[in-house]
């Protein structure tokens, strides 16, 4: 009977922590991504438009989302091939826990 309960108080742990992860990814989405990939993600923003954000509530798109690369442009920043910054660098911004759980409110917005 303990070991029950002690298995149901760690499941219950660990839901509340990716329940905050997730909650604090989309405080983040809103904070710092809405402003060019807009706030359900489908780029329709003046500056998303600008920089040719996809829409990532899109499946085909979401289907050519690849966690690594998706990690490496939120840490690093993307640039265009004439070396023009699509998007700024987060590394310093946020946690490397940060990023992931980022990446995964990405996958939360396919339609």
């Amino acid at each position: 009977m303990m070991k029950k309960m002690i298995l149901l108080a760690a499941m219950f742990g660990l839901a509340a922590a990716l329940t905050a992860k997730g909650a604090e990814a989309k405080e983040n989405w809103d904070t710092i991504c809405a402003k060019c990939h807009g706030a359900e993600g489908k780029g329709d923003t003046k500056m998303g438009a600008k920089l040719g954000c996809k829409d990532l509530t899109d499946a085909k798109v979401q289907a050519d989302i690849k966690d690594d690369a998706a990690f490496k442009a939120l840490k690093e920043g993307l640039k265009s091939d004439d070396d023009k910054t699509l998007m700024k660098p987060f590394g310093d911004t946020l946690s490397d826990d940060e990023i992931k759980a980022l990446v995964a409110y990405v996958h939360t917005l396919k339609k």
